[in-house]
């Protein structure tokens, strides 16, 4: 080939891996942080961009990839990016240990939701993003922790977390990070811990069980004491009832003896009215020779006694005759 033929073609080729360099295509979410001779320069956003190739160069950033492996072991990559993704990313942090207030070691795995919202300070404030947010999150973990006794850890996940992630935010903001959501996994205690947490749920299952079976009974004596206390008002109401209605029964007989007496009275009166008889001394007669034949009524009585009160009565008898006689 001939040389006029060469150099127009490396020309061409030159000017072609010119155009291709200084072309950055940037995806949506993401961005480009882009440095001038060693210096920052500005920072690209989606689409496509136009840089000065040889001079205008991205600048890569140090990541953290959660590779899952054999076993549900996971591994972490580490790599450099140079196109920083906006988006909230996830970090699952393995186990560690951590020490309680009450001196129980525990092995506790965290997740972590955070976003990048200034590229910038994300990239020339903090070496290592990843791994400076991973070491931030297990030391402040550790102290939080340190600060609960075992039982109050296991009880408050919710507590924990919202202390941590504001600890997180607050530390991160100088990073150009946000924070959005931290999660506690798993809260393992040693075998020998499980074991006595375990009786000891069950014994305080067993108290309850037997708190309850008590008031049970309680209650049950209690129904059953107010239950024979309304019988017996009930019973004593009904026997107050009866003896109201007894006694009213009573008194509505007498009024129609009383009644009936009077009319005989009045009858006995219009009978003897004119002849001069004493219509009272009758009536007092009837009722002494009634009386008389309930004193002789019975088998041994020989001998009747009788007031002298009544001789006065029965002289009456002889007007009685002549009474009944006129009637």
């Amino acid at each position: 080939m001939p040389i006029e033929l060469i150099i127009p073609i490396v020309i061409a080729l030159l000017v072609i891996i010119t155009i291709y360099q200084g072309l950055c295509i940037v995806q949506q979410s993401q961005t480009v942080i882009v440095e001038r001779l060693g210096k920052y320069y500005r920072t690209l956003s989606s689409g496509v961009n136009i840089i000065i190739p040889f001079i205008d160069r991205p600048r890569p950033m140090r990541w953290r990839y959660t590779m899952p492996g054999p076993n549900g072991q996971t591994y972490v990559r580490f790599t450099e990016i140079t196109n920083i993704d906006l988006r909230e990313t996830v970090y699952d942090f393995p186990r560690q240990s951590v020490i309680t207030k009450d001196n129980v070691v525990t092995e506790i795995n965290a997740i972590l939701y955070f976003q990048i919202v200034d590229p910038m300070r994300a990239m020339y404030e903090i070496q290592n993003l990843p791994d400076a947010i991973e070491k931030l999150t297990q030391t402040s973990l550790r102290n939080i922790i340190g600060e609960m006794d075992l039982d109050e850890t296991l009880t408050s996940r919710d507590t924990i977390n919202n202390k941590l992630r504001i600890i997180l935010d607050e530390a991160t903001n100088k990073w150009g990070v946000k924070v959005n959501r931290v999660e506690l996994q798993d809260i393992n205690p040693p075998r020998d811990i499980r074991d006595a947490m375990e009786k000891q749920m069950r014994a305080e299952r067993d108290k309850r069980a037997q708190i309850l079976n008590a008031e049970g009974q309680k209650e049950a004596t209690i129904r059953e004491s107010e239950g024979r206390m309304q019988q017996a008002i009930n019973h004593a109401e009904g026997e107050r009832q009866a003896q109201v209605l007894h006694a009213k029964a009573e008194a509505e007989a007498k009024l129609l003896t009383a009644e009936a007496e009077a009319q005989a009275i009045r009858k006995i009166a219009q009978a003897v009215e004119g002849s001069g008889a004493n219509p009272a001394q009758y009536l007092i007669a009837v009722r002494y020779l009634e009386t008389l034949k309930e004193m002789t009524s019975g088998k041994d009585n020989k001998t009747v006694y009788l007031p002298y009160e009544a001789s006065g009565v029965l002289s009456s008898l002889g007007g009685i005759k002549e009474l009944l006689k006129q009637s």
